[in-house]
C-alpha cells in the first residue's frame, strides 16, 4: 500500500518533538493515581541505584576472597568473615533490587487497568459530544478506530518508558563513576555499543506506525465481515443465501494481505536488528579482551576485573535500553497522536443553551429549510417550509430517498441546516439547550435500537430521569399497546430480551416496535412525537388499533408520522408528499385526492391491493 501525504507529514512533526505527548501522558497517569505514580518513581530509583552497588559488592568479595587465600593462616579468619559480611550484604541487595522490581510489575499491571478504564471513558465521553455526521464520516470513523485500538494502553507504556530512561539513567551514572577509574575511554565505547540497537529500533518505529494507519479501513472491514459472520441479527440471513463461504474469503484476502505487510516488515527489522547487533557484540567483547588483558598484566586486581566486566555488560545494556526507551518513546508519541488528535476533534457547542421559548405554543417551523450531507454533490432536502401547530399532525409519505428520514434528524438536530433555520416556539433550535430540548422530542426511527436488557429497561430507555421507574414502565407499555405480549413473558418487565445474554428471548418484529412505541410514550414531558415507519412488521388490524390509540393520546401535542400505508395517514391534519428532497403536495387526505396528483396516484396503486 503507498504511503499518503498526510500521515508522513505528522510523523515528521512527531519526530521533531519525540517528547511531544509525554508530558501530557504522566498528567493522564497522574490524575488515574497519584499514589500508584509516585510509587512507581520510588521504585524506580531503588532499582537503578542499586545495580552499581552491587558490582562494587561483587568485586569487594572476590578481593577479599583472594586476600584470605594469600595470607597467613592467623589472619584468615578475618578476611573470611569480611568475605562472608559482604556476601550477606549482597544478598540483601538483590532482595530490595526484587522487591522494587516486583512493585514496579505490580503497580504497573494495577495502572494498566485503571488507566485503560479512564481513556476509554474519555473516548466514549467524547463520542457523546459528536454529531451524527462525525459517525457517518468514514476518515473520522477511521480516526476513532485508531484511537480505540491502542491509545489505552500507550500512555501508561510511555510513562513506564519515562521512568525506565530515568532509572537507566541513574545507573549508568553510578556505573560512570566506577569506569571512569577503569578508563575513560571505556564509556565512549559503552555508548558506541549501544547506538546500533537503537538505530535499528528508531529505523523501523516511524514505519509501524504509518502501516498501523493504512491500515485502519482494512481492519474495520476485517471487523464488520466477522459481525456479518458471528451475529444472530446477520447470520440467518448469511447461512440462507450461502454468503459465509464469500465472506469467509474477503476476511482471509485482507488477513492475507495485511499479514504479508507485516511479515515484511518484522523480517527487515529483525534482519537489520542481528546484523547491527553484531556490531555491538564485537564492541562488547572488544572491552571483554581489554579488561583481561589488563588483568593478567597487573594493572587490575581480579576482584576489579569482575566488577569491571559486569558494569560493562549491564553498562551497555542500560544504554541499549535508554536509547530503545527513547525510541519507544517515539513510537508511543507516534500512537497518542491518533487518541489525542481524536479527543481533540472540534464539535460544536450544543450542549448548554436557552430552556424558556419566546413563543410559547408557536409550534415548530421549516424556514426555508436545505441540507446537504458532507461529500454529497446533491441536496437530500431544498427549500422545506413547514409550520406545525401544537395538537396538529403531519404526515409524510414518499419514495424512499425522498428526504423524509433527513428531515425528521434536522428536527431532532442530529444535523443542522444547510440553509434555512428550524424553530421551536420562536427559537431557532441551535440555540435551544440541548437538554431542555431533547425532552420535548419523543422520536422512534426505523432502525430503532433493539437493546439488550429487559423489558422494563427497554421502555425506560425513553426517559432517562426515569429509566428504573417501574411504574412508568408499565403506563407506557400499555400506551405502546406492548401489554398484551408483556404480561404472557414468564418474567414480566423483568425479561431479558435478545440472545446476546443467559435467558435472553427474542420478540417478533412487530412486538419490537410496540417496545419502541412504548420507549417513546416514557418521556411524559414531550409534546412532539416522531414516528418514522413505526407499525411496518406490524399487521393492518394491530396497525389500525395502534393508530386510533396514537391519535387519542396525541390531541395536545406535536405528532409527526411517516409511513407508506395510507391507511394510516389519512388520518392526520395535514399530509406532505415529498420527492428529491422537496415538498411536492401538501393538505389533508380529500384535497390531495382531489387533486389527482402523485399522492391520490399512490393512494389508488394502494388501494388496488386490498380489492
Amino acid at each position: 500500500m503507498k504511503p499518503v501525504a498526510a500521515p508522513k507529514n505528522n510523523v515528521d512533526k512527531n519526530m521533531l518533538g519525540v517528547f511531544r505527548y509525554s508530558r501530557r501522558a504522566i498528567e493522564l497517569v497522574w490524575k488515574t493515581s497519584p499514589a500508584l505514580t509516585i510509587g512507581l518513581a520510588i521504585a524506580t530509583l531503588i532499582a537503578g541505584i542499586l545495580p552499581a552497588a552491587m558490582a562494587y559488592v561483587g568485586q569487594l568479595i572476590v578481593d577479599a576472597v583472594l586476600a584470605a587465600i594469600d595470607i597467613y593462616k592467623q589472619e584468615q579468619v578475618f578476611h573470611y568473615q569480611t568475605a562472608l559480611n559482604y556476601v550477606v550484604l549482597e544478598g540483601i541487595l538483590v532482595l530490595i533490587i526484587a522487591a522494587s522490581q516486583r512493585a514496579l510489575t505490580a503497580q504497573q499491571a494495577i495502572l494498566q487497568g485503571l488507566l485503560g478504564h479512564k481513556v476509554n471513558m474519555l473516548i466514549l465521553e467524547k463520542a457523546q459530544t459528536l454529531t451524527l455526521s462525525h459517525f457517518e464520516d468514514s476518515e473520522f470513523y477511521d480516526k476513532l478506530v485508531r484511537a480505540r485500538r491502542e491509545a489505552s494502553s500507550r500512555p501508561l507504556a510511555l510513562v513506564n518508558k519515562t521512568f525506565a530512561l530515568l532509572q537507566n539513567a541513574i545507573s549508568l551514572s553510578s556505573f560512570a563513576v566506577l569506569l571512569w577509574h577503569f578508563s575513560p575511554w571505556a564509556l565512549i565505547l559503552l555508548v558506541c555499543g549501544a547506538l546500533p540497537s537503537f538505530i535499528a529500533e528508531a529505523k523501523f518505529s516511524g514505519a509501524a506506525f504509518l502501516m498501523f494507519r493504512w491500515r485502519s479501513p482494512e481492519v474495520r472491514q476485517q471487523n464488520y465481515l466477522e459481525t456479518l459472520l458471528a451475529r444472530e441479527d446477520h447470520i440467518k440471513e448469511v447461512r440462507l443465501y450461502q454468503l459465509g463461504g464469500r465472506f469467509l474469503q474477503r476476511y482471509a484476502d485482507i488477513f492475507q494481505k495485511l499479514f504479508k505487510e507485516s511479515k515484511r516488515l518484522i523480517l527487515r527489522r529483525e534482519s537489520w536488528g542481528f546484523v547491527l547487533g553484531v556490531i555491538s557484540t564485537l564492541v562488547f567483547y572488544g572491552a571483554y579482551g581489554w579488561i583481561v588483558s589488563d588483568t593478567i598484566i597487573g594493572a587490575i586486581t581480579l576482584g576489579q576485573m569482575t566488577m569491571y566486566l559486569l558494569l560493562f555488560k549491564q553498562g551497555q545494556s542500560a544504554v541499549s535500553a535508554s536509547l530503545t526507551a527513547i525510541s519507544g518513546m517515539y513510537e508511543d508519541n507516534l500512537y497518542l497522536s491518533n487518541l489525542y488528535e481524536y479527543l481533540e476533534q472540534e464539535t460544536s457547542s450544543s450542549i448548554t443553551g436557552l430552556t424558556t421559548e419566546p413563543k410559547p405554543n408557536d409550534g415548530i417551523r421549516f424556514e426555508q429549510v436545505s441540507f446537504q450531507y458532507p461529500g454529497s454533490q446533491t441536496a437530500a432536502l431544498s427549500g422545506i417550509n413547514l409550520h406545525i401547530k401544537p395538537g396538529q399532525s403531519l404526515a409524510i409519505v414518499g419514495e424512499n430517498g425522498s428526504g423524509k428520514t433527513t428531515l425528521i434528524k434536522l428536527l431532532t438536530r442530529l444535523y443542522r441546516p444547510t440553509q434555512g433555520r428550524i424553530l421551536l416556539d420562536g427559537l431557532d433550535l441551535t440555540e435551544w439547550g440541548e437538554a431542555a430540548l431533547l425532552k420535548r422530542v419523543g422520536v422512534i426511527f426505523q432502525d430503532f435500537v433493539r437493546y439488550q436488557l429487559i423489558v422494563g429497561e427497554n421502555i425506560g430507555a425513553g426517559d432517562n430521569d426515569r429509566f428504573q421507574d417501574e411504574s412508568g414502565w408499565q403506563k407506557a407499555a400499555e400506551l405502546g399497546k406492548a401489554t398484551d405480549f408483556i404480561d404472557q413473558l414468564e418474567n414480566g418487565y423483568k425479561t431479558q430480551l435478545g440472545r446476546w445474554f443467559k435467558d435472553g428471548q427474542e420478540l417478533s418484529g412487530g412486538q419490537w416496535q410496540k417496545i419502541a412505541l412504548a420507549r417513546a410514550f416514557m418521556r411524559e414531558e414531550a409534546d412532539i412525537l416522531v414516528l418514522d415507519e413505526p407499525t411496518a412488521a406490524m399487521d393492518a388490524q394491530a396497525e389500525a388499533s395502534i393508530f386510533e390509540h396514537f391519535q387519542e393520546h396525541t390531541k395536545d401535542k406535536m405528532a409527526i408520522l411517516i409511513s407508506h400505508r395510507f391507511s394510516t395517514v389519512r388520518l392526520a391534519h395535514e399530509i406532505i408528499v415529498m420527492e428529491h428532497g422537496e415538498i411536492k403536495e401538501r393538505g389533508t387526505h380529500e384535497a390531495l385526492l382531489a387533486q389527482q396528483g402523485q399522492y391520490a396516484h399512490l393512494f389508488k396503486l394502494q388501494a388496488q391491493g386490498y380489492r
